[in-house]
């Protein structure tokens, strides 16, 4: 009404909306209260990190994004604004397995043994492989994760499935983190991790091998848990055309957003970059 009210009269206005013109001169000359404009300040803010993350922040890490800003409000404030704007984190959807683990390679013993809490850097490392559907067929990535920082230290994309795969991605790890003696590998039983090809390479780095029990998923759980997190925040909701536009977009949400960005929350809600500079490695850091 205020907003047309040089067009129409007030009173044929409030007929329509069986609204009082009492009421409405009333409603004219009260002040929103400070919770309602603190409201629209935070309505603001929760939208714009929301677009910035892409849709793929929920409650809790932009609550912690607010905060680290120095804006005071609680979380359930947060969520319920989320809620009355539809602001919604992008849900998980399900993806079969790649492993191949009917050959006649030898078997590497578990020694991971689900400890995925480690104190120190570059001490176990763990990969897996996954698929991006595109256009053009198949695109397979194989990343490894250091488990210390949750950071993904080298990653590999092709359109095969094979051992220089799993090859590419040790090597881009052991480039950027240069490793001590002692290191462990841990992966699934696929032939790709069990290849003498790999074998080979994991011995020229001085790698020790550490390999899933057989049929178990929560031995790697941490490198399918990142799968898990980017298909949902980046695959799902994409169609890829080509493999190259593909290889583009994951590059991007890991080397730019995951790696440096979005909020862990394994590590404080601080992403790997950050945790690693705040635990003394800022020298390490590629």
């Amino acid at each position: 009404m205020k907003d047309h009210s040089g067009e129409f009269p007030v009173k044929k206005m409030a007929e329509y909306f069986n609204l009082s013109r009492s009421r409405y001169y009333k409603w004219l000359k009260e002040k929103p209260c400070d919770r309602k404009i603190r409201d629209i300040e935070l309505t603001t803010m929760i939208q714009e990190i929301f677009t910035v993350n892409k849709g793929r922040y929920g409650s809790p890490r932009i609550f912690k994004d607010l905060k680290e800003a120095g804006e005071k409000c609680g979380h359930n404030r947060v969520s319920r604004i989320m809620r009355r704007n539809g602001l919604k984190a992008r849900h998980k959807r399900k993806f079969k397995a790649t492993t191949d683990s009917k050959h006649d390679y030898p078997v590497s013993p578990n020694l991971l043994k689900t400890q995925f809490e480690v104190k120190e850097p570059d001490k176990f490392w763990v990969s897996d492989i996954t698929y991006i559907c595109t256009l053009e067929g198949w695109l397979y990535l194989c990343v490894v994760i250091d488990l210390f920082s949750r950071k993904v230290v080298g990653w590999s994309m092709g359109n095969r499935i094979t051992a220089e795969l799993t090859k590419g991605a040790l090597s881009m790890a052991v480039m950027q983190r240069n490793p001590a003696e002692k290191l462990i590998f841990h992966s699934d039983r696929g032939s790709q991790y069990a290849s003498k090809e790999f074998r080979n390479q994991l011995i020229r780095f001085n790698i020790v091998q550490s390999m899933s029990r057989k049929g178990n998923c929560w031995d790697n759980a941490c490198a399918e848990s990142f799968f898990s997190t980017l298909k949902r925040e980046e695959v799902f909701h994409q169609t890829y055309r080509t493999r190259d536009e593909a290889r583009n977009r994951i590059f991007e949400y890991i080397a730019v957003f995951y790696n440096r960005q979005r909020r862990h929350s394994f590590l404080g809600y601080m992403c790997p970059d950050e945790y690693e500079f705040k635990m003394g490695l800022s020298q390490k850091i590629a």
